[in-house]
């Protein structure tokens, strides 16, 4: 089975109120929020409403609200190779 995975991309402030009203049904309030849905016809004609306002992927499974947080945490950017207290041993040892 396969799943949409939609994700709110731009706010819908201003919009109309059916417009919001179908974000509201896809289960989108904040903007960088993402929900997953089974693909269906109905899915799809919702997702058709909003299009400008969502990105959507297709998925094999859908993912854990920790896994989504996994995914969008930044690389640091660095490795430790040691430790300070390890270092500071070493050093001490000597």
């Amino acid at each position: 089975m396969t799943f949409f995975r939609i994700t709110l991309i731009r706010s819908a402030i201003g919009l109309p109120r059916r417009t919001t009203g179908v974000l509201k049904a896809l289960g989108l309030k904040k903007r960088m929020a993402t929900v997953f849905h089974p693909v269906s016809q109905d899915v799809a004609g919702q997702i058709m409403k909003v299009k400008e306002l969502v990105a959507v992927q297709e998925v094999d499974q859908p993912l854990t609200k920790q896994q989504l947080n996994w995914a969008r945490k930044p690389d640091p950017g660095y490795y430790v190779e040691k430790r300070a207290a390890e270092v500071w041993r070493e050093k001490r040892e000597l």
